[in-house]
């Protein structure tokens, strides 16, 4: 005969009522492992894939590696756009703050999922000259079931912040892109500015060659002996302050590379200045373009939206929430141990909160006004800045075309002007008139051909096309 224990009927419903939980709570955990897949448990949600990648330099999808030159190797307009890009504080600063919006992604998409909490408990208790021991252990499961879409509504913010995010850092890319050729070309210019003083000065100490040999010989006055040494002691001066302003220029260019002020370089020839149509289109067409490219547009753009969905946040905040509830819990209190469970829905009522919901959701229609006022002003900026941009390059390419004649002009002129003051037919002042003039022509050239290299980098940011290809195409040129 087979003899089965003896149950109590309570203890048969406790029994069964802990086993249906257990079903229950295993149903949960069963429907939250087929909404999970399998994923990293440091990035759960991929956040990194929607983060933008390190600011770096790629020219014909090839990525630079961000190197500093070696000690004796010149720096050109890559190698100094390259580091700017990757190792000046602002782009990091930008890239970093993409990351924290990225990461404020995934904690909106946490907001979605349970949270699970252990508690553990252990005491001595003494009343009555007796004393116990006890102890409790207990897991919580909480999860936010329904709220009027405010999860939802918080996780386009993110998304659409984190857009945001994105678009800034590229906007922070170009400008820092501009800044360093910017630097490169005022480099440049300064270095050819002193090169220039440095041929006025032998010119100016040719004159006064001259003119002491005219004075010598009788045929020149004092007059123009001291004119000739003025005019000499002119371009010693203006080459001095050159060569200063060149220093300058390559500290100031050290620092946009994230290099100190200090580091010494050696800068590469620059690409030559040649006019071309490239960006001699329609302006309205360059608008129309730039207010699809401009990044800060996107940037205002992804804002506007994002305090969209504020409005639905703030309205969702003040309606009610179902939210479950379950977990076992084990106590014991002087050797006796008890277990018990329990599951259970929470309807949370906000009847009243002293209008706060009415005034969060004015406040949210009022940001997205603002947002959207914002919006339109970069729109409005985006349009100025090609117009003048598309204009200085114009300006540009027409000066520096000139300029090449003007010099021309003026070297021949200084060259007449010396020769017929040698052959005694001249006079000093011609002469020194025909240098300032070579001087002054000199100096134009070389900022006529630094404004066109920066007045088309300059149309190309305000594009939003500033990249690794317009150096590609500057390289091949």
């Amino acid at each position: 005969m087979n003899h089965r224990p003896f149950c109590p009927p309570s203890a048969a419903r406790t029994s069964a009522a802990a086993h249906h939980r257990r079903l229950v709570l295993a149903g949960m955990l069963a429907v939250l492992s087929a909404e999970l897949p399998a994923f990293d448990t440091s990035d759960p949600f991929a956040t990194r894939d929607i983060t933008p990648e390190r600011p770096a330099l790629r020219i014909d999808d090839r990525l630079l590696p961000c190197q500093v030159p070696a000690a004796d190797a010149p720096y050109g307009i890559v190698e100094v756009v390259d580091l700017a890009l990757c190792r000046n504080p602002t782009t990091r600063e930008v890239w970093s703050a993409a990351r924290v919006q990225a990461a404020d992604v995934g904690l909106a998409q946490a907001e979605f999922l349970p949270t699970l909490d252990g508690r553990a408990n252990a005491s001595r208790i003494r009343a009555d000259s007796r004393s116990a021991n006890q102890r409790n252990a207990s897991l919580t499961l909480s999860w936010l079931l329904f709220d009027f879409g405010a999860r939802s509504a918080n996780l386009e913010i993110a998304r659409q912040l984190m857009s945001a995010a994105t678009s800034t850092l590229d906007a922070s890319v170009q400008t820092v892109f501009l800044n360093a050729m910017q630097a490169y070309y005022n480099a440049q210019a300064a270095r050819a500015a002193v090169a220039a003083a440095v041929e006025s000065e032998k010119a100016s100490r040719e004159s006064l060659n001259a003119a002491e040999v005219r004075y010598r010989v009788g045929t020149g006055t004092p007059a123009d002996r001291l004119q000739a040494q003025t005019a000499w002691s002119q371009a010693t001066l203006t080459r001095i302050r050159a060569e200063g302003v060149r220093e300058n220029s390559r500290g100031r260019l050290a620092n946009v590379m994230g290099l100190d002020a200090n580091q010494p370089l050696r800068l590469d020839d620059p690409p030559a200045a040649r006019p071309d149509e490239r960006f001699s289109d329609d302006v309205a067409a360059l608008i129309g373009e730039a207010r699809l490219r401009r990044p800060e547009l996107k940037a205002a753009e992804a804002e506007y939206r994002a305090a969209a969905a504020g409005i639905d946040y703030a309205r969702a905040s003040g309606l009610p929430t179902l939210s479950l509830g379950a977990g076992p819990k084990w106590e014991s209190l002087g050797g006796v141990s008890a277990n018990a469970s329990s599951i259970g829905v929470t309807i949370d009522l906000p009847l009243f909160s002293g209008f706060n919901t009415t005034y969060n959701v004015r406040a949210a229609q009022a940001r997205s006004d603002v947002a959207a006022a914002r919006r339109d002003n970069v729109r409005q900026q985006v349009a100025l800045e090609v117009w003048e941009a598309w204009q200085s390059l114009n300006t540009a390419t027409q000066t520096l075309r000139t300029s090449a004649d003007l010099l021309a002009s003026a070297e021949h002129s200084e060259r007449v002007a010396l020769g017929r003051y040698k052959a005694g037919v001249g006079n000093i002042l011609d002469v020194l008139n025909a240098q300032s003039a070579l001087a002054n022509a000199r100096l134009q050239r070389v900022q006529a051909a630094l404004d066109w290299h920066v007045s088309r980098a300059t149309l190309a940011r305000a594009l939003g096309a500033l990249d690794g290809q317009l150096l590609s195409s500057t390289r091949s040129r």
